[in-house]
């Protein structure tokens, strides 16, 4: 499993993966984030599912804009794009992934900025290669692991947050995620999109890093839970 998080706001875009992967008992890092950025031209990819799959997929999608075959000017045709190499694996690779019984399984979140965008865009694209544009009404998206990390962000996230409200809230809802799933750990990659700066920003954050600010996190809703009213309690407790 893992965790990828997509986050539109009115100033930008927040992308949050965990690196963790589990084979068996085997556990290891790798990048789940990828970027292709230019001139006008700027976005992220993030998937889960079977790491042959995704690999593939992104292979499949760099080596069209290397060979001049594909130049996208809006985020949809990259998008369409993706989806297209999204099917060509399933087209590939389903039936020898069924007889070894595993399930042809690529959700993907694709965002950021391309030359005629009139706004940096966010998209939540299916197995099937059928897409998604997220709007105010839904400024996130999780794949992989998504039980987890949901509630804070409901609670606190809206279309109208700053990058920094919006990177705390995405760092919280990871790190609920992190506590209840073993195969979901640090290190965790972020990539930052200021609205219309066609730049991505990168950057990878420890556990050791992050300790202290998961560590006010938990007594702060400790400190907050003692503090909640008890008047409204009726029973012998």
């Amino acid at each position: 499993m893992t965790y990828c998080l997509g986050i539109k706001t009115k100033q930008g875009l927040i992308a949050m993966a965990d690196t963790r992967i589990t084979s068996g008992n085997n556990k290891s890092t790798k990048k789940k984030i990828y970027i292709e950025q230019r001139e006008k031209h700027s976005l992220f990819i993030m998937t889960s599912g079977l790491r042959s799959v995704r690999d593939k997929a992104v292979i499949y999608f760099q080596e069209l804009f290397l060979e001049g075959v594909i130049d996208h000017n809006k985020m949809f045709k990259a998008v369409n794009a993706f989806g297209k190499q999204i099917k060509r694996v399933e087209k590939e690779d389903k039936s020898a992934l069924q007889k070894a019984g595993l399930k042809f399984n690529l959700n993907t979140i694709i965002g950021g900025q391309l030359e005629d965008d009139d706004e940096h865009k966010l998209f939540l694209i299916y197995s099937e290669g059928n897409w998604v544009e997220l709007n105010d009404d839904s400024p996130y998206v999780i794949i992989g692991n998504s039980g987890h990390g949901k509630t804070i962000l409901n609670r606190v996230l809206s279309s109208q947050s700053s990058l920094k409200q919006a990177l705390k809230a995405g760092f919280l809802s990871f790190d609920a995620t992190r506590l209840s799933a073993t195969d979901v750990g640090y290190p965790l990659d972020v990539a930052i999109y200021k609205k219309d700066s066609y730049s991505i920003e990168e950057k990878r954050y420890s556990g050791e890093e992050m300790k202290d600010i998961a560590e006010k996190w938990d007594n702060d809703l400790k400190t907050v839970l003692e503090n909640l009213p008890e008047n409204w309690i009726k029973h012998n407790v």
